[in-house]
Parts: structure tokens; C-alpha cells; sequence
């Protein structure tokens, strides 16, 4: 059985990701107001933002599968969400570079039909190399990391600056497609279907 798959996100990213599995998702973008939400914990954060953000689009689709996701990444005790500016990003990328964090991608599924929720957080180890002050203006003067948790992009520019990751590679972009075919799963759906 197919059912209609809705993404409650604006990242082109995360559709990208759906469409390299089959699922061409309706986006619907919440827009939810994330600072409203103030959790020190990065597993309840995402968790609690991204199931926001798929509640928030609920009374706009019927009969669907909801998604919302949401990304922080966590560098010693510090949470990083999206930079603010060029600045910030700055100083993130200073803390970052030849150093090591974790990033924590909050995955909700709301099924519409079966009145049934699917939580789960996926977790992966990000590892830098050396980046100069010159690389990282360099980096940051193209826009790319303005737009990505943590300020930095694994698909795109700032792939070259990470030297491993440990975990799933897609979680860092905003999407575990491995978590997302288990909790389809669970909820009696098979990706396939998609296809």
C-alpha cells in the first residue's frame, strides 16, 4: 500500500534525499518558530522540534505520512544549530576545525490514517581536519554554511574539510534513510512501494 508522503520541511536537502529513495514528497513547509522551543538536552531538542514541525502541518494534508526532522550538532557541551551570521559562523568553525562533534537529527512520522506516531533521533560522529582562518572565510563567504545545522554542509563545500564521520552519512544531511525504512517499517509500510 502507498500512502501520499508529506515533508514538513523547506530543505531541499532532506527532498533530495527522499527522491534518491523513490519518494517524491509533498513539501509542506511548517515555518514553526523554533526558538519558542528551550531544551538543553540535543536528543529531546531535535525530537521535540521536529515533531513540532510535522504537527504543524497536520490540518493542511489528509490520509498522508508526515515527516518533520530537525538537526542540531553538538560540539563539546555547545548546541549549534544554524548560524545566525557570518560571525557566529566564524567562531563555530573555530571550535570545529581539528576537532570532533556529533550531530543529532530528530525524525518524526506521523501516520494520518492509522492515527499513529514514530519518534526516533539518529546520531553521527562528524570528524574535522586542519582548516586555516583563509579557508574557513573562504567557506563561509559562500553562503553554504549560513544554511546548514552546525555550518557546514556534508554533500556540498564543507565535505572537504571532514576527514570521517562514524554513523549514518545521510543523518548528517538531514535524513537517515536507514532510520526512516525502519520506521516506515514499523508502521506496516515498505519503501518499495514508493517505486
Amino acid at each position: 500500500m502507498t500512502i501520499n508522503f508529506v515533508l514538513a520541511s523547506a530543505s531541499p536537502a532532506r527532498r533530495r534525499l527522499l527522491q534518491s529513495i523513490g519518494i517524491n514528497p509533498l513539501v509542506c513547509v511548517s515555518d514553526f518558530d523554533e526558538s519558542q522551543i528551550q531544551i538543553t538536552d540535543p536528543v529531546a531538542l531535535v525530537e521535540t522540534l521536529a515533531r513540532c514541525k510535522a504537527e504543524v502541518v497536520l490540518d493542511r494534508v489528509s490520509d498522508s505520512l508526515v515527516l518533520g526532522c530537525d538537526s542540531v550538532f553538538v560540539v563539546g557541551k555547545e548546541i549549534f544549530g544554524k548560524p545566525p551570521n557570518p560571525a557566529v559562523a566564524f567562531a563555530r568553525w573555530q571550535k570545529m576545525h581539528s576537532n570532533q562533534g556529533t550531530l543529532y537529527t530528530g525524525h518524526v512520522l506521523i501516520d494520518q490514517i492509522q492515527q499513529r506516531t514514530v519518534v526516533r533521533c539518529g546520531i553521527t560522529q562528524v570528524y574535522f581536519g586542519r582548516v586555516t582562518d583563509a579557508q574557513i572565510q573562504a567557506y563561509i563567504a559562500t553562503g553554504e554554511p549560513l544554511v546548514c545545522a552546525g555550518g557546514f554542509a556534508l554533500e556540498g563545500k564543507g565535505s572537504a574539510f571532514i576527514d570521517k564521520i562514524e554513523g549514518c552519512h545521510s543523518n548528517v544531511i538531514g535524513l537517515s534513510l536507514p532510520l526512516l525504512r525502519s520506521m516506515l517499517a514499523e508502521l506496516s509500510y515498505d519503501l518499495s512501494n514508493y517505486w
